[in-house]
């Protein structure tokens, strides 16, 4: 079983705009609503994700943030262009990053 972190939700529609029901029995979703301002926190929140869908250019993802998420396989981002994206570091760890067009 996956588990997938949905960042910044603040609105909590994230589970109510998609249908999230072919990943029934696949994929365990969980929302956090509240932005991280804590890195430390943050990162002990996502550690045991492996997968993590970031709705906002909020949360900088960059080696210092990956290092702390070893089960990370897939990182999922709402935009094409994302300014708090390290697409080097994503590329050296071989970890696909997914872009929303739009």
């Amino acid at each position: 079983m996956h588990s997938c972190a949905i960042l910044d939700d603040y609105q909590n529609a994230a589970l109510s705009v998609a249908d999230w029901s072919p990943l029934a029995g696949q994929v365990n979703v969980r929302t956090f609503n509240e932005h991280f301002e804590d890195r430390e926190a943050l990162a002990k929140a996502l550690a045991e994700f492996d997968i993590v869908v970031a709705m906002r250019e909020r949360t900088p993802f960059d080696a210092w943030l990956f290092d702390r998420l070893p089960k990370l396989k897939l990182l999922v981002l709402s935009g094409e262009r994302t300014a708090t994206m390290n697409y080097a570091v994503a590329d050296t760890l071989s970890l696909p990053v997914w872009r929303a067009r739009g």
